[in-house]
C-alpha cells in the first residue's frame, strides 16, 4: 500500500502543478536603433597662401596679414602685400545630411633659411559643415589664417602644415 500511496501522491502533485496559477509575469519593450554611416574622407584641394609681404620701414609691431575662410584678405598698413593670396580648401565626403565637426589647430611656420625663426598662423576654420543631400558628393570648405609681423621679423620664406581633422557629430 505504501507504494500505491506514493504513486497517487506523485500523480496528484503533477496535476496540481499543471493547474496551478502562474505568477504574474510582466514584459516591457524598448526600441533598438543603429545608425550606420559611411566613413569620412578628406581631401586637400588647395594650399593656403598669404602671398609676398614686404616689411615697412621704421620700428613697429602688430601688423596682421591674413585671409579668412571666406577669402577676405587683410594686409596691415605697416607692410605691403603682393601676390595671389588664397585660403586653403578641403573636400569632405561621407553620409548625406550628417553634421561634420572640423578641427584645425594653429600652425607654427618655420623660416626656411633660419629654422630658429618662426611665426604663428592663427587658423580660421569653420567649426562644422553639414553634408549635402543625396546625389552630391561631399562639400568643400575653406580654411584661412593670419600671422602677426613686426619690424624685427626676419625675412625669408615661412612654411608649415595645416592639420585638419573631421569627425561626425
Amino acid at each position: 500500500m505504501t507504494s500505491y500511496i506514493r504513486h497517487l501522491m506523485l500523480i496528484f502533485g503533477g496535476c496540481a502543478s499543471a493547474f496551478a496559477v502562474p505568477a504574474h509575469a510582466v514584459t516591457q519593450s524598448a526600441s533598438v536603433n543603429a545608425q550606420v554611416v559611411k566613413p569620412l574622407t578628406l581631401a586637400a584641394l588647395q594650399d593656403l597662401n598669404l602671398g609676398t609681404v614686404t616689411l615697412g620701414s621704421g620700428s613697429w609691431s602688430g601688423a596682421i596679414v591674413g585671409i579668412s575662410q571666406a577669402g577676405v584678405f587683410t594686409c596691415s598698413l605697416k607692410v605691403t602685400c603682393t601676390g595671389a593670396p588664397q585660403a586653403a580648401q578641403f573636400d569632405v565626403t561621407g553620409t548625406n545630411k550628417m553634421v561634420v565637426l572640423i578641427s584645425a589647430p594653429n600652425v607654427t611656420l618655420v623660416n626656411q633659411n633660419n629654422s630658429t625663426q618662426t611665426l604663428s598662423l592663427i587658423v580660421d576654420s569653420p567649426g562644422q559643415v553639414t553634408l549635402p543631400n543625396a546625389g552630391q558628393q561631399g562639400i568643400n570648405f575653406n580654411v584661412g589664417g593670419s600671422i602677426t609681423l613686426s619690424s624685427t621679423t626676419v625675412g625669408g620664406t615661412y612654411r608649415g602644415t595645416i592639420n585638419v581633422t573631421v569627425n561626425y557629430q
